[in-house]
């Protein structure tokens, strides 16, 4: 099972050019795919739908949209109003069936004097052929530790305990209009990729994966999350997901899964030749 992440900074690359071709080339061909700060009705990105895009271009994928963002960019026409919405959020595709999904708002606190948006996460159950699993697309708040601090422990219950909440739907179905089809699983197996703006020598990263010890190193808990990276043979602190000129590698675009999975993990890779983005693309390769 091949993953992706990529935050594709709304099409526009290295070079200051808005091209949603080349994201798509610079993606490969994996079997599920998380993708942050894809925007809708934006002037700057050419007033399209950049979700539907996207999926037009991989036309073999399912996927679902979620935005953080919902605001009005509707215009009059002839008297009558042309309906579009200025959205900006994360998105999900998969090879399989996405059997449900869920758009969860994350907490926010408001500033002063500092732009500032919502973030979301787009929780999915995807029909693998290995089993059903939950795939996340996450994007954390970009200002702070402190800003983070609450989004990462919502992050951490919706990845840990969302099999309690069940599916979006779900239980016994008492009426013809909802058994045409079945209702949908919600397993433990969980995996979450995405923007965290966190690195690995921060609160965040010691929250998400554990403290360290002096004897035994990262203190990974037997029912908790794991990070790709490491599982894969990296070393913490090595690799840089948003270069920039003058100033170290910050590994800040993550992928962490549920502890069932972590043998699993057999490589993980930083799309280093990308320049469709400021952020590089994140590759997962999972044997299941």
């Amino acid at each position: 099972m091949k993953l992706a992440s990529y935050n594709i900074q709304y099409g526009m690359g290295k070079d200051g050019n808005f091209d949603l071709d080349r994201i798509v080339r610079e993606l490969g061909d994996p079997d599920l795919i998380a993708l942050q700060e894809v925007e809708t009705y934006f002037a700057r990105s050419g007033m399209v739908h950049q979700a539907e895009e996207i999926a037009a271009r991989l036309p073999h994928m399912h996927w679902v949209y979620g935005p953080g963002i919902d605001l009005d960019a509707s215009e009059i026409v002839d008297g009558k109003p042309v309906h579009r919405r200025r959205q900006f959020g994360n998105m999900v595709l998969s090879r399989w069936p996405i059997l449900s999904s869920i758009n969860h708002t994350l907490p926010k606190i408001a500033l002063r004097s500092i732009f500032h948006l919502q973030r979301t996460l787009v929780e999915t159950v995807i029909d693998a052929p290995s089993g059903p699993l939950r795939f996340c697309s996450v994007h954390l708040d970009h200002v702070s530790a402190d800003t983070r601090r609450d989004q990462v422990e919502y992050m951490m219950d919706i990845m840990l305990r969302g099999h309690e909440r069940g599916a979006s739907a779900g239980g016994e179905v008492k009426g013809p209009e909802w058994a045409d089809r079945p209702m949908p699983p919600q397993p433990m197996t969980a995996i979450v990729m995405g923007d965290m703006n966190f690195q690995p020598d921060g609160p965040e990263y010691t929250r998400v994966v554990g403290d360290v010890s002096g004897w035994h190193g990262r203190t990974i808990r037997a029912h908790g999350l794991a990070d790709a990276w490491t599982l894969a043979g990296h070393d913490e602190m090595d690799g840089d997901t948003i270069p920039r000129e003058g100033r170290g590698p910050r590994r800040i675009d993550h992928c962490f899964v549920t502890t069932d999975l972590a043998d699993s993990v057999t490589g993980m890779q930083i799309g280093q030749d990308a320049v469709g983005s400021d952020h590089q693309p994140i590759f997962v390769t999972l044997e299941r």
